[in-house]
């Protein structure tokens, strides 16, 4: 069984770069004063399970089954309609990098950037649904921890990592962009700096903060009742509506630590790794092009592998692992 595709009536033409679709955001907001909480599906356009979980939580407030308590909600359940369309991860580019307002869009995904920028930065909190390729259990992405440095301070790694365990999945990752700035420094100039901001990463810039779930495989229906149950703990963390939620006894988080790019199209990872396969010291991760190993520096585990990654792209990333 895969997951059906949700016609979007708000489209009022084919999107395009020069002609970006309208987005359609759906709001409450309370009387009585709160939090105020942005969700986001189909960042990436092949990522529909967030979609499908936003539709059947607008239909819950809409029908009154659900009331809003206190502060105010926006959703989006689609923030890329061209990629939506195409059913693919992009439009013209990832909407989730270099996510930087451009006075002068080249694109369609610079247009939503345009749009979605303003939202960002009049809401206290993010929740972005995604899911992904291939198989594997569904988990939660935090940013840094509190710091004042120049790559990404940060003040909220409290309320972030609350936020995190709210929507009650038992893996979060933590530690995207820092990594990332390897991953740059590596890439001998094919990536900007600027290139990891993502969603999260722009919310964090203006005050907020946010977090990324990945709900589970593409077109495995059970990432749509991980989707709706996160948006149901995160209602309730914030005390925004009476939902039921389940809590979690023991949280597992996987400290990012490494990247590696892949430097030729004939670099061949050991075996065909998937999120969260673990590994020991030594052991062997991949083989260049030129027959040089990349061995494991620390016991941890492999963390967004992709195995058909664009030259100078993200390979695979190292994680250390520790329970809570």
């Amino acid at each position: 069984m895969t997951v059906s595709r949700f016609h979007i009536p708000q489209l009022d033409h084919s999107p395009s770069a020069d002609q970006p679709a309208a987005l359609r955001s759906y709001g409450w907001a309370s009387a009585v004063p709160g939090p105020s909480l942005l969700i986001f599906g189909a960042v990436h356009g092949n990522e529909q399970s967030g979609t499908h979980a936003i539709h059947r939580w607008i239909e819950r407030f809409e029908s009154g089954q659900v009331r809003l308590k206190r502060g105010r909600l926006t959703m989006v359940p689609v923030a890329n309609p061209k990629a939506f369309i195409k059913n693919e991860r992009e439009g013209d580019r990832n909407l989730n990098r270099n996510f930087v307002p451009q006075a002068e869009p080249q694109n369609f995904e610079d247009h939503m950037v345009n749009a979605l920028a303003p939202l960002l930065e009049s809401h206290d909190a993010l929740l972005d649904l995604h899911s992904y390729s291939g198989d594997g259990q569904p988990f939660a992405m935090t940013g840094p921890l509190n710091n004042t440095g120049s790559l990404e301070p940060f003040a909220r790694q409290q309320e972030e990592e609350a936020f995190a365990k709210a929507v009650g999945l038992p893996v979060i990752v933590q530690g995207w962009l820092e990594v990332y700035e390897q991953a740059v420094k590596a890439s001998g100039g094919a990536l900007r700096p600027e290139h990891g901001i993502g969603t999260n990463e722009f919310m964090r810039s203006r005050g907020g903060y946010a977090i990324t779930v990945e709900s589970g495989s593409h077109e495995e229906p059970q990432a749509i009742e991980v989707a709706d149950r996160c948006i149901a703990g995160v209602l309730n963390l914030l005390e925004m509506a009476d939902v039921t939620v389940e809590p979690v006894a023991q949280y597992t988080t996987h400290h990012m630590r490494q990247v590696f790019m892949r430097q030729s199209a004939d670099d061949r990872m050991q075996q065909d790794w998937q999120n969260f396969d673990p590994f020991r010291k030594g052991d062997l991760l991949a083989t260049r092009a030129d027959g040089s190993q990349i061995l494991a520096p620390f016991d941890g585990c492999v963390i967004f592998p992709q195995a058909d990654a664009a030259v100078n792209r993200e390979w695979f990333y190292l994680a250390q692992t520790d329970h809570s």
